[in-house]
């Protein structure tokens, strides 16, 4: 499984097991299968609500665990309060989000000054963010001098964040995209079903292989073992120059499924 270097001179695996909309009761479970499947990464958030779950079956592992503070937790204080309820259900915590900038309450630096405060502490090894657009970046830089590790954005093929991405690469910061395969909506996209026919792969793998061979890392979710399976497995797939041209002529600009950060 490839790694993604951070530039606090980590790593992180480049594909993850994505926990959003799973169920409390189903969390520890199908993380278990991820696990067993040969993840190394699952992805969770105090929003999810299924924290304790993860941290069931994560506890006594070496796998990387990425968890994020919610909305209502925005501010110096609320975050450092956000994190030790968080750390209360995962007894291993190995990057720690701001989930969304907020940008409407302005309490995005603050909350950041407090991850920066638990990294410097040693509480937490790597501190990022979740849905931040380049200016949120630059802003938080500017005010404490810390680069985020990681910037969770949403990113597929319809929405491909360009301009993110290339902050983030001017930054050293690693983009790693939430809904990868776009909600499942582009699972049928006859461009994709042509690919995986001559790839011989599903389309799922197909999308997910773009991403990785752009250098994103990638946090799928799935809800059977054949699925968490398949997902896995798109490490093995090689797209060619052609193919890849393809899914990138495909970005659009309505192509945006979640909400707009800059509106919250």
């Amino acid at each position: 499984m490839t790694d993604l270097p951070l530039n606090d001179g980590r790593s992180l695996p480049a594909i993850g097991f994505g926990t959003y909309k799973v169920p409390a009761e189903d969390s520890a479970r199908l993380s278990r299968e991820a696990i067993d499947t040969g993840y190394r990464l699952i992805d969770t958030a105090a929003f999810y609500a299924n924290e304790t779950g993860v941290g069931e079956v994560t506890a006594d592992r070496d796998i990387f665990v990425t968890t994020k503070l919610w909305r209502d937790a925005m501010g110096y204080d609320g975050a450092l309060r956000a994190f030790d309820a968080s750390a209360a259900k995962l007894p291993r915590i190995d990057l720690f989000l701001i989930h969304w900038p907020m940008p409407s309450e302005d309490r995005y630096v603050d909350t950041w000054k407090a991850l920066v405060r638990l990294r410097e502490e040693g509480r937490v090894a790597s501190i990022g963010v979740s849905n931040f657009s380049p200016d949120h970046l630059d802003r938080i830089v500017e005010a404490t001098g810390v680069v985020p590790a990681l910037n969770q954005i949403e990113l597929h093929p319809h929405f491909q964040q360009r301009a993110a991405r290339a902050a983030h690469e001017r930054l050293g910061i690693v983009t790693q995209s939430w809904s990868p395969l776009g909600q499942g909506t582009l699972l049928t996209d006859p461009a994709i079903e042509a690919i995986a026919q001559e790839v011989g792969a599903t389309p799922a793998q197909v999308i997910l292989a773009w991403h990785l061979q752009a250098g994103l890392a990638v946090i799928p979710k799935a809800s059977s073992r054949a699925r968490i399976e398949e997902n896995l497995a798109a490490q093995s797939v090689t797209l060619t120059a052609e193919q890849v041209a393809k899914i990138d002529a495909m970005d659009r600009e309505d192509g945006r499924l979640g909400p707009n950060p800059d509106t919250l």
